[in-house]
């Protein structure tokens, strides 16, 4: 999720911005972006630099390098630019050229202000350009504001490949009415699975919904992708979660890609219509999916061939593939289940949130949740809902919780409100450097989204628990965004009614005390204190992902693999996630709907170059 920022805490001096009156957007904008040209094309590192606050921050994806990068400071973005490539500096190698702002028609300059800071002002727009190495197409948006001396220079830049030249993404289906047309369309569909299940170029493992919009995008690049989906349908990943999951943001921000929701659909689309809705984007996008197929462990990579050998169980048989690229879509990881003692003493039922099915068994009965992050908010309200005679929450440590209401004012609403296609959307997000967005929130942001809840915040403190926006105690409070980028929401709560029943005390906390043991009748603490139960589910979210990976592609490969995925590397960009991941022919394909959507394109450039030999 992005949160519109609030405030910003720079360091150069700025000039205020000229009267609203007098502001010009488009003639800023064009002369600011000419004298940047100018400096791009010529290769004039220290002039490009130039046009950057002193405070600055650039971000590229794989226009300078088959990367993602973010620098912030003049120094580290002049150093990036003056790096040698093929005997040249990288801004002269990559050589951006041909800038033109977007259709004022369709997306003028305009003005913005980040509200609370009111130095902070400047123009804002969209521009495109072309690319001399790689041959390719890009688009960039900017931000500029004044310096002390009230020239334009940029605040943030990003720069990002659209396409390369003679290989653009498909915008329709090859198949039409044609002269001398002589196959049908299910001939045609048949044709393509056939060749697809022959020689697929990627092997995406996991059918859900990064797998297959993966799949999609690599079908408009011209590339082979075969999924392989363990469950019977897809969809099922789904399906098979606990009853009363819906999704948390709304249907507009959770699209998917190529395909937006129908109009009827609910803001908040639950899990089964979720499911039944990527069942049938499988179908329309003409996915070839191997259902209820697993891939055995161990694959192994041939340097020599640039292939992999990877062993498919498929209806009861073994078939070999040799793809030259393997994408991992398989999700967050396993449930974490924490070793405690005592578990086999405890006489009631107990299993991970990732299991809860059915709250109507335990109708009547006692039931203790371990954990307060938004499976555990879930799962209390269905246990509520269903009549149990007791619940209570184990935290062990405190939360950030955001309101629905809170999220919908602050940001869901201001993103809605225009009506911005999503795609235009995911690349203004894009544009703000993730970093960035973290030192926005730190500087003063959070506060903001803290008053739309203080009523709320102050009579869950009452009721005993625990808040926090911070990850560590003085490490700077970055609320929800923040948990969301660097702990992939881990000790979080978007919360959508559970606040509500602990004020309310129809949910009780346990806080602050860690599990000593657990006995025949519930929960010793080592406090000496004690919680009867008859149900136990342990909330405590899953393990890294890198253990999922590692248990499929086994410990010579995975000891090659740096040892975090998602998170925030040393830039603020995501590791590993859509992006070289330390071994060639391996790519790992996990994160929210917009991640999806976007990174998905980026991941099939990076592809689509290696198989033509440009990268």
């Amino acid at each position: 999720m992005k949160i519109d920022p609030c405030s910003f805490a720079g360091s150069a001096q700025r000039s205020p911005i000229m009267a609203s009156n007098n502001l010009q957007p488009e003639v800023i904008s064009a002369n600011w972006l000419k004298s940047l040209e100018v400096a791009s094309s010529t290769g004039d590192t220290t002039s490009f630099v130039n046009h950057f606050l002193s405070d600055g921050w650039f971000r590229d994806m794989l226009c300078f390098s088959w990367n993602f990068r973010t620098l912030s400071g003049r120094e580290k973005i002049h150093g990036f630019f003056s790096e040698v490539v093929d005997g040249q500096s990288r801004l002269g190698y990559s050589n951006l050229h041909d800038f033109k702002l977007d259709d004022p028609n369709i997306n003028a300059p305009s003005p913005f202000k980040f509200p609370g800071s009111p130095d902070i002002e400047g123009v804002q727009g969209t521009f495109t350009f072309s690319i001399t190495k790689p041959a390719a197409y890009g688009r960039g948006f900017f931000r500029i504001a004044q310096d002390v001396d009230g020239n334009w220079k940029a605040f943030t830049l990003f720069t990002n490949m659209q396409d390369l030249v003679g290989h653009e993404e498909s915008a329709v289906d090859q198949y039409g009415p044609h002269k001398n047309q002589k196959m049908t369309w299910d001939d045609y569909v048949d044709a393509k699975f056939r060749d697809t299940e022959a020689d697929p170029t990627v092997l995406i493992v996991g059918g859900g919904q990064n797998g297959l919009m993966c799949a999609a995008r690599l079908g408009k690049l011209g590339i082979r992708a075969l999924v392989i989906e363990k469950n019977a349908r897809v969809g099922d990943s789904w399906r098979q979660r606990y009853p009363n999951l819906t999704l948390h943001t709304p249907a507009h921000l959770c699209s998917i890609l190529y395909s937006p929701y129908p109009t009827n659909f609910p803001k908040y689309i639950p899990k089964g219509k979720f499911a039944n809705f990527l069942e049938s984007y499988a179908i329309n996008q003409e996915l070839c999916i191997w259902l209820s197929s697993t891939v055995a462990p161990n694959p192994v990579y041939d340097s020599s061939s640039a292939r992999w050998t990877v062993e498919v169980e498929r209806e009861n048989c073994k078939v070999i593939l040799h793809p030259k690229h393997l994408v991992l879509a398989t999700g967050y990881g396993r449930p974490r289940i924490p070793t405690l003692n005592g578990v086999d003493d405890f006489q009631g039922t107990l299993y991970h949130s990732d299991f809860h099915r059915d709250a109507e068994q335990f109708r009547g009965k006692r039931v203790v949740v371990v954990g307060a992050g938004n499976a555990s908010g879930d799962i209390c309200e269905d246990f509520v809902a269903h009549g149990a005679a007791e619940v209570t929450i184990v935290q062990r440590s405190a939360t950030c919780h955001v309101s629905l209401a809170a999220a919908e004012k602050s940001f869901y609403d201001l993103t809605l409100s225009g009506k911005i296609p999503i795609e235009e959307l995911d690349f203004r997000n894009n544009s703000m450097p993730i970093a960035f967005s973290l030192q926005l929130m730190k500087s003063g942001s959070i506060k903001y989204l803290k008053m739309l809840d203080k009523e709320l915040h102050d009579d869950l403190r009452k009721a005993g628990f625990s808040l926090t926006w911070e990850y560590s105690p003085g490490s700077g409070e970055v609320g929800l965004l923040g948990f969301l980028l660097e702990r992939t929401g881990s000790g979080t709560m978007l919360d959508v009614g559970y606040g509500k029943l602990i004020v309310e005390g129809r949910v009780k906390v346990k806080q602050g005390q860690d599990i000593s043991h657990f006995d025949e009748e519930g929960i010793a603490f080592k406090d000496g204190s004690k919680l009867s139960a008859d149900v136990i589910v342990l909330a405590t979210g899953n393990e890294p992902i890198m253990n999922t990976i590692g248990a499929l592609l086994g410990d010579t490969i995975a000891e090659q693999l740096p040892p975090v995925v998602m998170g925030l590397d040393a830039e603020g960009e995501f590791n590993q996630v859509y992006r070289p991941s330390g071994h060639p022919g391996l790519w790992i394909a996990v994160g929210s709907f917009a991640i999806a959507r976007s990174y998905t394109k980026h991941l099939g450039l990076q592809i689509l170059a290696q198989e033509l030999g440009i990268a």
